[in-house]
């Protein structure tokens, strides 16, 4: 896809987070927002996945190890035809198969169930060792964030990919620079990240997470790359693309109001009209 088809889906991406957040009445809109590039160019141009089959064996795995940011992960799974997008409006109600956080036994596409923060890496990692034992060629990708890697289970599972060398294993964090407590170097600072991965035998990049040629270039890096996994660090905005929302920290954890609601999606709107005209 051109950056621009994909800065579209994106975009509808978004949307689709506001509109799951609303209509819950709860939810994690800030990190689902910046989160929303990468998993658009994983699920529209780089995994290996099929909604029709969505457990197909040789497909690709994304784990969302920070579960909360679920709003993301459904948008992208229901543009991409693995449910309707009208369903994204039943998100944490009742019944629903859509809950605060992804549940493998109750949503196509979902490959982990996931919300322990620093657990979800873990599993991704046993994914990555799993496929090299049996010799399959699907790769595993994992999203973290940045408060995420507070967890000292984070550096367990990465001390162990390094050194089992699992090259099919590209970790990602999206450093926003915001947790629910406010800025990362004020509540336990994780910096350089990029270091740290390093440390534990990662190839690292360091990207800016909304520019798709840098996560184009990035991923197909890590594809290239024998003999240890990939971290990259992707630099991004907590909230992007709505105006009242970016870089708000108290935009982690609540939804929008109905007044909210709308000039959300007139933003949105906004940018989608933009994007048709270049397109």
């Amino acid at each position: 896809m051109t950056n621009t088809e994909l800065k579209i889906k994106a975009n509808e991406v978004r949307k689709g987070i506001i509109e799951g957040v609303f209509n819950a009445k709860a939810g994690h809109p800030g990190g689902s927002l910046s989160a929303a590039d990468l998993i658009t160019f994983l699920y529209f141009e780089e995994m290996s996945v099929d909604p029709k089959n969505p457990e197909k064996p040789d497909r690709d795995r994304f784990v969302l190890s920070k579960g909360h940011t679920a709003p993301a992960l459904y948008a992208a799974l229901a543009n991409r035809g693995f449910f309707p997008v009208e369903d994204l409006k039943t998100l944490r109600h009742l019944g629903s198969y859509l809950q605060g956080h992804p549940c493998m036994k109750e949503t196509p596409g979902v490959d982990m169930s996931t919300g322990s923060l620093g657990q979800g890496v873990s599993a991704a990692v046993g994914m990555a060792l799993a496929a090299k034992m049996d010799g399959a060629s699907y790769r595993v990708f994992t999203l973290l964030g940045d408060g995420e890697i507070q967890e000292g289970q984070v550096w367990e599972a990465a001390m162990f990919a390094g050194a089992r060398n699992l090259d099919n294993l590209i970790v990602i964090v999206d450093n926003n620079d915001l947790q629910i407590d406010g800025r990362i170097g004020d509540v336990c600072s994780i910096y350089p990240i990029a270091d740290k991965f390093r440390a534990f035998n990662f190839e690292t990049v360091e990207i800016d997470g909304h520019d798709f040629s840098e996560i184009r270039e990035a991923v197909q890096a890590a594809r290239q790359t024998k003999g240890k996994p990939t971290a990259i660090i992707m630099k991004t905005i907590k909230g992007k693309g709505v105006s009242f929302m970016e870089d708000e920290a108290s935009w982690h954890g609540k939804a929008p109001n109905e007044a909210e609601y709308k000039i959300a999606m007139a933003d949105l709107d906004k940018i989608g009209e933009s994007l048709a005209i270049v397109e």
